[in-house]
Parts: C-alpha cells; structure tokens; sequence
C-alpha cells in the first residue's frame, strides 16, 4: 500500500520529468497484439513519453537509459475501457442516488481515477457525468494534478423526458429533469452544441429504455429516427463520435440507421442489425460482466426491485448476443460500464469475454487495437510500437494462456511515468 502511495505522489510531482526520462524496460516478454504472439527476453525504449523502440534483450543500444528490470513479467500494451463512469459508486444506486450532489461525484471520480489507473486501464471514455465533471477530472489528470486514465469525456448524457438518461426518481412536485433532457430534432441539436462547449469529446445519447432507469422499458425505443440523426449529423460536424445507449432491437436498428460510432450494451441486436453494424464498422461494446454484480450485489447497493426484474431478463441473452456477434465477425469493444459495479476490476470482463466466444487474443486486442480504433487514437495508443504512447502494463504471467492474469497488474505506465511497479512482490 505505502509503495503504491508513493507511486502516486510520485507521478504528480515529477510526471513531466518522469516522461521526458529515457528508461529501458529490460527482460520482459512483449504482448505483440496484433498477431496474438509472445516476444519472449525483449526489450522496450522509452524516451520523452513514447516508445522509441522494441526489440530482443540487449540490442537497442540503450546507454545513459535508466534501466526497469522486467525479467518475468508480460509487457502489454495500456488497457483501455470504452465505457465507465468514474464519477459514480457502485454502492449508491437507486434512491441512494439522490443524495449525491455534483461536487460530491467529482471527488469520487478522484478516488476512481486512480483505482482504474492501477488495475491497469490507462485510456477510458467516460460516457456520461454530472455537471460536465468528468471534463473537469479530464483537466486535472492532465494538468498532473491527480493521478488517473486518459479521459474521453461525454459530459451529459442526452436522453428523451422521462428516458433512461433523464432524473425519474422524484416525484412531479419537485420538477426534476436531467441535465441532458431534450425532445425534437432542434433541441437536440443544442444539446450537443451545449456538449461540445462545455468539453465533451464524445457524445452519448440513450435510444431505449434502461436497466438501472426507474419507470423505462428495455425494448422501448427512445428518441425518433429523425432524432437520432440530428444528434449524429450534429457531432459528425463537430468532430465528435457518437455513442449511442440501446438494449432493445428496434432501438439499436434505428441508431444504426441514423449513423452512429459504437452502439453500448447491445442486449438484443438482431441478426439483421448485426450485419448493418458490420457493413457500416460500428462498434459493440457489450458489458458482459456487468449482470454478475447486479445480481448478486445489486439489492444490497441500492438497486430498485424492477432493475433487477430487467436485468434478470437481459443479462443472459445479452451473453447470447455477444457469441453471435462474436461469430458473425463484428467489431466488439472493450466497455464494462464501470461504475455499475465497483472501479478498478475492469479486468474482470476478459474472462467473461473469453467464456463466451472469444479467444483471449482477441478479448486483449478489443481492449487495445479495437479500442484505439473506436476512439480514434489507433495511431497514439493499444499497441506496443515505435512511435505510440508509452502507456505500458505488465503481469507476471502469460495472458494469452490465462486472460485472468489482467486481473492482477504489476506494473504501471502512461506516458512514460511510472505510476505502480510491484513487480517481485
């Protein structure tokens, strides 16, 4: 514990010089992820915060470097996670949630940042916040001012009155409604306008009824097609990738319709909508894991009664969808929606992955390559290659053979610093 706490006061005092050091992560066995191989007794130069080359133990030149023994250790590139919310407990749900003010997610989105930092996940988009925290948590990671992830912020989720994105837990009197609430193509269109000004990087909109939502269906369709397409034609002008909430068939079909970038959850897609996501390279990022925590620890952490009813009826044939995916050659995202359940075991989803379709190759490559695609930063991060981010985690044993090895990170890097080396503990 002491030695991770000095880890991280480490990383905000001397990050910028930590980066700018040249280090030699010497003896390890290189994740090639890509080809789903071991490069075993390799080593990797970093220098000012980027890998400046990959290469067999002790052929890189590397004098002057401070040398990191990696001897024992697989060496993978940072994890990354598609969807999250780091401003949310995974103890406080349902009418608990009501007694969570903004500043009050802000701080825990703190203590969040860093536990999803040290489980091993170094890029994650946070798919919606309060009062545009995660912007600011965002701003406060990279400034060095705390320790956390890279953060593709959504700022407010936008959803339909009464919709899985909206405030359904008090009663009329109190004229409650979430901050992204709009209805009609125009409205809409501000919202995202509202998104982009206030420094949201992706946008998330809710085109079905939730789980966790008090009041909402699952199947039901939120948002009309026309809708939809003003908020993606909006945030394709600006730049922005769109995510789009859906469980329910129809919804997900109308959103693929309308043009989106990756389609969260995914429960019920059809055969037919698996092809259109194909053809069109939309991305599913499918929590498979999640249903676990809700139903064994849900009740306790606050979850209504009728989310669990839900989720009793779409947890498993959401696992069912995502071996369809699987086999029908879809692009599948790494996305946990941490926050659910508690931070910092992302990890887990791997092996959820691997039990249902996936070799661990590919449920390593979602993480990485897959989600540098989706976030656009495939030539930046999720793979460890000359010229990337030195975003760098290690396991001490090999995870192409046990996915669940993820699950117990040793060592940490992004951008070059140090955050975690337990490694020979």
């Amino acid at each position: 514990m002491l030695r991770t706490l000095l880890a991280a006061a480490s990383l905000l005092a001397v990050s910028a010089a930590a980066s700018a050091e040249t280090l030699l992560l010497s003896g390890g066995h290189v994740v090639d992820v890509e080809r789903g191989v071991v490069m075993k007794d390799h080593d990797v130069l970093v220098e000012d915060g980027q890998i400046k080359a990959v290469g067999r133990t002790g052929t890189l030149g590397a004098s002057g470097a401070t040398k990191i023994d990696m001897a024992g250790a697989w060496l993978l590139p940072g994890l990354s996670d598609s969807h999250v919310h780091l401003t949310n407990r995974a103890d406080l749900h349902g009418f608990r949630r009501l007694t969570v003010s903004t500043p009050a997610a802000a701080i825990s989105g703190v203590a969040n940042a860093e536990k999803t930092l040290r489980a091993g996940f170094t890029t994650v988009r946070n798919l919606g916040a309060p009062g545009f925290t995660d912007v600011d948590l965002k701003h406060a990671i990279d400034s060095g001012e705390v320790p956390g992830p890279r953060i593709i912020p959504a700022g407010q989720s936008i959803g339909i009155t009464g919709g899985h994105c909206d405030s359904n837990l008090l009663p009329y009197e109190d004229h409650s409604v979430g901050g992204g609430v709009a209805d009609g193509p125009w409205a809409v269109r501000q919202k995202v306008r509202e998104n982009k000004k206030y420094g949201a990087e992706v946008i998330k909109f809710c085109g079905t009824g939730g789980v966790l939502s008090k009041g909402t269906t699952i199947g039901a369709q939120q948002f009309t097609l026309e809708e939809m397409q003003a908020i993606v034609s909006e945030a394709h002008e600006l730049g922005l990738k769109v995510a789009v909430h859906a469980h329910g068939a129809k919804g997900i079909a109308t959103a693929i319709e309308a043009g989106v970038d990756s389609v969260e959850h995914a429960s019920l897609i059809s055969d037919q909508s698996l092809k259109d996501a194909i053809k069109k390279g939309i991305f599913l990022s499918m929590d498979i894991y999640v249903s676990d925590f809700i139903l064994s620890e849900g009740e306790a952490a606050g979850i209504l009664p009728e989310s669990l009813e839900k989720e009793k009826t779409v947890g498993k044939a959401q696992r069912e969808r995502f071996q369809a995916a699987v086999k029908a050659g879809a692009k599948i995202a790494f996305g946990t929606d941490a926050g659910v359940y508690t931070h910092g075991v992302n990890a887990r989803q791997f092996a959820y992955m691997v039990q249902w379709g996936m070799t661990p190759a590919e449920a390593i490559r979602a993480a990485t390559l897959g989600n540098a695609e989706l976030f656009g930063l495939k030539d930046e991060i999720g793979s460890l290659t000359a010229g990337k981010r030195a975003d760098i985690i290690a396991v001490d044993g090999d995870p192409l053979a046990d996915v669940r090895q993820l699950e117990d990170v040793d060592f940490v890097m992004k951008d070059g610093a140090v955050f975690f080396n337990g490694l020979g503990e």
